[in-house]
């Protein structure tokens, strides 16, 4: 059956935007998530899902706290490419909208 259900995961280099010389393209600050992981994993699934790649940095205490605490106790930086920045923004920043179940509208 292989890998039902799973898909390997593309390495950040082989999905990263590039220019049109064949450089990366810049990495550009999104916002700092909370020390809480479920923060960040949910912020970083939510930009996966819309195709927009994302990199973590651990500003205060390093990949170390995170390797010794378990969670990166200071938070967590995201950077996303510079030229898919607003469309990252408008994403997280978007309304979540409710499903009406009976169909009819509330005006």
């Amino acid at each position: 059956m292989g890998n039902w259900g799973f898909r390997k995961k593309k390495k950040l280099k082989d999905i990263w935007p590039k220019k049109d010389d064949g450089e990366m393209v810049a990495p550009a600050f999104l916002m700092h998530t909370g020390g809480k992981p479920m923060d960040t994993e949910i912020t970083l699934s939510l930009l996966e899902a819309y195709g927009i790649p994302a990199v973590c940095q651990y500003p205060n205490d390093g990949q170390f706290g995170k390797l010794i605490v378990g969670r990166a106790t200071g938070g967590v930086d995201i950077f996303v490419p510079e030229t898919l920045l607003g469309e990252a923004k408008d994403i997280l920043g978007a309304d979540i909208a409710e499903d009406n179940e009976a169909g009819v509208s509330e005006e």
